[in-house]
């Protein structure tokens, strides 16, 4: 196996608790929720009416002639992009950009766009926009952030569902230390709070129904949990060859240390209730990054607040930690922003990332009683890391049964 350093350079984020990295880890740590009752006209005959939208309208930031050639997916893209881009400190490096690549991923890609034009189509034919393709198509987002970007080295958009952006920051390790790239922007996107998604999530009775308390709806591991929170927004990270980034002085947050990826084979929607390919995933992370059980201190799980879904999770942790999951600090993001789909593997890596570099775990809120069939050491208050090496697992798992587990190493 290959040893080429891959290490974390830039974060970009914009979510429902913030529009950009600061300001999404100050709420984090406060224990903020992004969850809101939503009140445009589509949402009166819906049974689900709360979801968690992104805190700042990506409109605001992109210059509106752009804003307008980009589906919503795209714009939350560009915006976490263009950050992670600046934090990075590239965009005063004189780059060969045939070493610069893109990963960007989806869950549902440039849905607003499809049902959009799907309206205007009733309308008549010549009323459909001439740009909805380009603005439709899954890899839409990845392949304006590579024309911005100038990249060469290749764009590319995997689409595994919930497991999709980390899946693309795994895939953005391996063109590194392949030697195909020695920087790759990765993460992921997703924009589809709408009156499709709300329904049909809510038809599987995938979505907490709390419409009189949404900051309390979404509440992994809890044993009154009733479903997830949809929500939008995107996370951007650059990865970058360790050797390239210490020549140019870069600013380094972690070192990427190695990825999962396994499948259930077992069912389109339910997760295996044995846990058996999340705990593959997470030791496949663990072998790949040379890191031994007792290295991960910290857990950033996907725990998205379903019945099913959380209790195999929580096995899946305990059978691949063994004994660490009684002292691995575990936390779930999504008790604050919801369930950010293709975006979230991303979005929650950056919380990964910076759990390290601060040696600060985020709490997991409205967790008032932890479900008999989860034994976990779960962050209710901010925790704190200890000193020394350190490490961390970051899982996503999505229908299909897809897994992703990522493992992180302070520096």
């Amino acid at each position: 196996m290959s040893k080429t350093r891959v290490v974390i350079t830039g974060l970009g984020a914009t979510t429902p608790v913030g529009g950009d990295v600061a300001s999404t880890w100050e709420a984090l740590l406060a224990g903020k929720s992004g969850a809101k009752l939503l009140t445009a006209d589509w949402v009166e005959e819906l049974p689900v009416k709360i979801a968690a939208p992104a805190a700042v309208e990506p409109t605001e930031i992109i210059e509106r002639v752009k804003a307008r050639r980009l589906d919503r997916n795209a714009q939350f893209a560009v915006v976490a992009a263009r950050e992670a881009w600046a934090d990075s400190g590239l965009a005063d490096v004189e780059l060969d950009k045939t070493r610069l690549g893109v990963a960007i991923a989806t869950g549902i890609g440039g849905l607003m766009t499809t049902l959009a034009n799907y309206d205007l189509l009733q309308k008549g034919p010549r009323r459909v926009s001439p740009l909805a393709i380009p603005m439709l198509m899954p890899n839409s987002a990845a392949a304006n952030v590579g024309l911005e970007l100038g990249a060469l080295a290749g764009v590319q958009t995997p689409v595994s569902a919930c497991a999709s952006s980390n899946e693309a920051i795994s895939l953005a390790a391996d063109q590194i230390r392949l030697g195909r790239a020695d920087i790759v922007v990765a993460g992921g996107a997703e924009g589809s709070i709408a009156g499709l998604p709300l329904a049909a999530f809510g038809q599987m009775m995938a979505l907490s129904k709390r419409n009189d308390d949404p900051e309390r709806a979404s509440r992994p591991w809890d044993v009154d949990r009733d479903g997830f929170l949809l929500g939008e927004g995107a996370g951007v990270l650059v990865l970058e060859n360790y050797d390239h980034a210490v020549a140019r002085g870069a600013k380094i947050y972690a070192e990427f240390a190695g990825a999962g990826i396994t499948a259930d084979g077992h069912d389109i929607v339910q997760p295996d209730p044995t846990g058996s390919g999340a705990e593959r995933a997470m030791l496949q992370a663990l072998r790949e990054g040379d890191l031994a059980t007792g290295d991960i201190v910290h857990i950033n799980a996907h725990a998205t607040s379903t019945p099913a879904g959380d209790v195999a999770e929580a096995i899946a942790i305990r059978k691949a930690l063994g004994k660490v999951a009684d002292t691995a600090v575990a936390t779930a993001p999504k008790s604050m922003i919801g369930h950010l789909l293709g975006a979230a593997g991303a979005v929650e890596s950056i919380a990964t990332v910076l759990a390290l570099h601060h040696r600060l775990v985020p709490p997991t809120i409205n967790l008032d009683k932890v479900d008999d069939g989860v034994e976990l050491d779960i962050a209710t208050e901010p925790r704190k890391l200890g000193d020394g090496d350190i490490a961390a697992l970051n899982n996503s798992f999505g229908f299909g049964g897809h897994n992703v587990a990522l493992a992180f190493k302070s520096v």
